[in-house]
């Protein structure tokens, strides 16, 4: 190993609103959109104060606090790459091969593995790379000690004494149970650690998020978990997006307007803890990763 830089992956988001067809498009990977899916796509993101004079999107600028941040901390490139937005993947590896930088880490701005996920990601990211580089790709972090603790002091600072803690995670098609994937087990083994962190015995899990797809997704929905709270006689809810580490669209719409506007209808008290963003504690924690899977090519 002689000059070892990171590549730092997101799923992205569109910088204008003008933008959102396009990402949208690139999404949906050539399926049909139907016009109704894409206006609610456009009214969301208007929703959240995005437009075509301000600029770049502040999601995305979340993004580029965090690369900054572990730049500065570990003392080594750090380069951007996105799933479905600019800069591409293919293109921050590239950037950074054209560096000579001669070892890559890749990581994920996603705790959890799963084949429908974070493996699309590694994929990318392989292609891109072609063995012209030494490489090491960290599959998951959900059970990190710095993301457990971060967590458990953000429930901590944000729980009144009754309230119930919901932590929640991104939906995925229910077949991925069916060839194995250990996707739902790994968030529950996050909560677990999280709840044991924060010292607490009263929560469930739930998932958001869910697509249109015409096939059945992991839950229970967080707004259908919310009904069922309600009826059990929860009067406060606590969400913690476990399966989440920003401020992006899955967190300020459907957790900020959506299961809030539900929890109005229901009688329920309910908030969110803070996402870590470019936090210096989940930075630092990032630079840990980053660090123990350098050691690991030298070792």
């Amino acid at each position: 190993m002689s000059d070892p830089a990171v590549i730092l992956m997101a799923y992205g988001s569109p910088d204008r609103l003008s933008d959102v067809p396009a990402y949208y498009a690139d999404i949906r990977g050539g399926r049909p959109i139907r016009p109704e899916q894409l206006d609610d796509l456009v009214a969301r993101y208007r929703a959240l104060g995005i437009d075509d004079a301000q600029g770049p999107s502040p999601l995305n600028a979340i993004t580029e606090d965090t690369r900054a941040s572990l730049e500065r901390v570990l003392g080594l490139p750090v380069f951007t790459g996105m799933r479905h937005w600019q800069p591409r993947i293919g293109a921050a590896v590239e950037d950074a091969l054209e560096r000579g930088h001669d070892t890559l880490v890749g990581l994920v701005l996603a705790p959890h593995w799963s084949s429908l996920s974070i493996a699309k990601y590694l994929e990318l990211f392989e292609q891109a790379v072609a063995r012209r580089a030494e490489t090491r790709f960290v599959r998951e972090w959900g059970t990190e000690p710095g993301f457990v603790e971060l967590l458990g002091q953000r429930i901590r600072a944000a729980r009144r004494a009754d309230s119930h803690v919901v932590f929640t995670a991104h939906s995925l098609p229910a077949r991925i149970v069916e060839i194995g994937d250990a996707y739902p087990e790994s968030l529950l083994q996050t909560a677990r650690l999280v709840a044991d962190r924060a010292a607490i015995s009263d929560w469930s899990f739930a998932f958001q998020s869910e697509s249109p797809t015409g096939e059945p997704w992991l839950g229970p929905d967080i707004l259908d978990h919310l009904t069922e709270l309600r009826r059990s006689g929860v009067e406060e809810v606590l969400v913690c997006p476990v399966g989440f580490v920003s401020d992006h669209l899955e967190i300020r719409w459907d957790i900020d307007v959506e299961a809030v506007e539900r929890a109005q209808e229901l009688g329920l008290r309910l908030t969110r803890i803070a996402m870590p963003n470019a936090d210096p504690d989940f930075v630092e924690t990032l630079a840990t990763i980053v660090r123990r899977e350098l050691a690991a090519v030298t070792a």
